[in-house]
């Protein structure tokens, strides 16, 4: 799902309450001293969704209304465990990007647990995971997050206090649930629909 992140005067983007890429129409908040009209001499700023007709608030560049910060909205197969995180996570992103790095790291964490694991080490969940059959590409998502929210906890070279960075991490997230429960459920879907014969062709195919 195309996503485009909120920002102060910009149209359009991603809309944090219906989550329609729509337009905004923006205006500021006027007092003694500033020209009506003027966005750029007002610090603070609203857009209207032209999607549910909602509005967002901002402080000069940074939104404060809704306090959902500006990351993708979260994938809707994502477990409710690992939802309230992420959405916890969204919350403080602009305010410490650190925090945001270490509670998407425990999202991962609840998500391994989810798909069977111990949700006890994060490293021996992807281990025990990847003995199973892990795509490669969602282990490397897994272990960037685990990484870098480590990281966040404990200091070291990556720079967990780069919004960029932890911004990253929210769409690594949706990856992870959209390979690891999505598709697989609808593909799930799709297959049981087929035919009976073509199904019984299927297993005797397969030998099961």
């Amino acid at each position: 799902m195309k996503y485009i992140a909120p920002k102060v005067f910009e149209s359009p983007f991603t809309c944090p309450h219906c989550g329609a890429i729509a337009q905004q129409t923006w205006w500021g908040i006027h007092w003694e001293g500033t020209k009506f009209g003027d966005l750029s001499r007002n610090a603070i700023r609203i857009s209207t969704c032209t999607q549910c007709s909602k509005h967002t608030v901002w402080i000069t560049d940074r939104m404060y209304y809704p306090d959902t910060g500006t990351a993708p909205f979260p994938n809707p197969e994502m477990p409710d465990s690992v939802r309230s995180l992420y959405l916890e996570s969204a919350s403080v992103a602009s305010k410490s990007p650190r925090g945001a790095a270490a509670l998407l790291r425990l999202a991962v964490q609840l998500l391994c647990k989810e798909l069977g694991e111990k949700g006890i080490n994060i490293n021996d969940d992807i281990k025990n995971l990847v003995a199973k059959g892990l795509p490669d590409i969602v282990q490397k998502s897994l272990d960037i997050v685990r990484v870098t929210g480590n990281e966040a906890v404990h200091p070291g070279q990556i720079d967990t206090d780069d919004p960029e960075v932890v911004a990253r991490l929210f769409d690594l997230l949706n990856i992870i649930v959209e390979y690891m429960i999505a598709l697989p459920k609808r593909v799930t879907g799709l297959y049981s629909g087929l035919p009976s014969g073509a199904l019984t062709s299927i297993k005797k195919r397969n030998g099961t």
